[in-house]
């Protein structure tokens, strides 16, 4: 089956570690673009194309303010992430489990 383009999908848009950095960055408030490039050390043409996938899937919205865009963070898109996620909290949580008692019972042999 055929990945959805990282335009249409939150799950393929949030896979490129630059769009996580930035949505990291505006979770934080609104910045603008200028601030975004300082910040990720990388060209503008390049965190602007970010910000294009990142606003298309619905992640980021945009704001002119005089001659500034800002850009801020909308986490709604990322729900579905989340739902996905949590269907494993479960396993994760018994595995935690298992390893404190493991460390529980080598802690005990040390004394």
């Amino acid at each position: 089956m055929a990945r959805a383009a990282t335009t249409t999908d939150a799950f393929n848009a949030v896979a490129e570690p630059r769009r996580r950095q930035i949505l990291d960055l505006l979770a934080g408030g609104e910045r603008p673009v200028g601030e975004l490039v300082a910040l990720l050390e990388l060209a503008q043409p390049q965190v602007s194309k970010h910000l294009r996938v990142l606003r298309e899937v619905g992640l980021v919205d945009v704001r002119g303010e005089g001659r500034q865009r800002l850009y801020r963070l909308n986490a709604e898109p990322l729900q579905s992430i989340h739902e996905w996620v949590r269907r494993f909290e479960r396993d994760w949580e018994e595995r935690f489990a298992k390893l404190d008692d493991v460390l529980a019972e080598l802690k005990d042999m040390e004394n």
